[in-house]
């Protein structure tokens, strides 16, 4: 975008509702050419901007070789949020962006890719998974591990077995809370490891719950995975998307700037650290 503190008009094209608080907007932008000038990378999020309200950071989950839609999947936690969660079709809002680092995927040509995540965790690798598979000569084995805290969290549960169908793609499914007719594993994220097989090798991409990125790193460290090959998306409150007004500095590092998407060997001293 020319400049990145002003918002440029969208308009909502579908409203999906994923889960009882979780929802997805699928937005264009007004402007026919800025949506042709729109670019990101797997990983980056936008600013989401409801007039007379607020705005707020939204990983991107769509494909970014699609040039017609940007999809982002919000859980109705907030003010704003709950605000976006009662837009419907034709609705106009703000968006800036797109900001920050996303996934190494240049890095993970031509290697086995596992993408580990926790909760809505899951909404900055979506576009990961599209990306890969839209380019699947480009990668290796791929391999899907979602955990949620209960059952009744997991959203796009069609997709999962969609993709658990697909050759040379694994998909794992864990639950803390698990429910009658749940098909997955009961426990963390982490008990999905021995029902899997992926290379030491492989190229990790991690996001969600911090307490659950640093049991995994440890446990995938332990298995022989080098920590230059594990990348964690971080979430911290981020206000204004370009470094400066510090509610997202994470030790020396700006989550807006810098990040989301951080080498585990660049945060692993403030990973799970209280005030950081």
């Amino acid at each position: 975008m020319p400049d990145p503190y002003l918002p440029q008009e969208v308009e909502v094209l579908e409203r999906i509702q994923e889960s009882p608080t979780i929802f997805t907007l699928r937005l264009a932008f007004t402007d026919p050419e800025m949506q042709i000038r729109y670019r990101f990378q797997p990983g980056q999020f936008n600013m989401v901007y409801l007039y007379g309200v607020g705005e707020v950071p939204i990983s991107i989950v769509s494909d970014p070789e699609n040039a017609h839609r940007i999809d982002h999947t919000i859980r109705a936690v907030g003010r704003v949020t709950q605000g976006l969660a009662r837009l419907g079709k034709g609705a106009r809002l703000g968006l800036r962006g797109p900001y920050g680092r996303g996934w190494p995927l240049k890095r993970a040509e031509g290697r086995d890719i596992v993408l580990l995540t926790g909760g809505l965790g899951c909404a900055p690798v979506v576009s990961v998974i599209h990306y890969i598979l839209r380019r699947r000569e480009r990668f290796g084995r791929l391999t899907i591990l979602q955990g949620v805290k209960h059952t009744d969290d997991l959203i796009w549960r069609d997709q999962y077995e969609a993709w658990s169908r697909l050759p040379e793609v694994q998909v794992g499914l864990a639950a803390d809370v698990g429910s009658p007719g749940w098909f997955g594993q009961v426990g963390p994220v982490t008990v999905l490891f021995d029902r899997v097989q992926f290379d030491p090798g492989a190229l990790v991409m991690m996001c969600g719950p911090e307490p659950m990125m640093r049991a995994a790193v440890q446990e995938l460290l332990r298995r022989g995975v080098a920590g230059e090959d594990l990348w964690l998306s971080m979430e911290r409150s981020m206000h204004c998307a370009v470094g400066h007004c510090g509610h997202c500095q994470m030790g020396g590092n700006f989550v807006c700037r810098d990040g989301p998407v951080f080498p585990f060997p660049e945060i692993q001293a403030l990973l799970g650290e209280r005030g950081f």
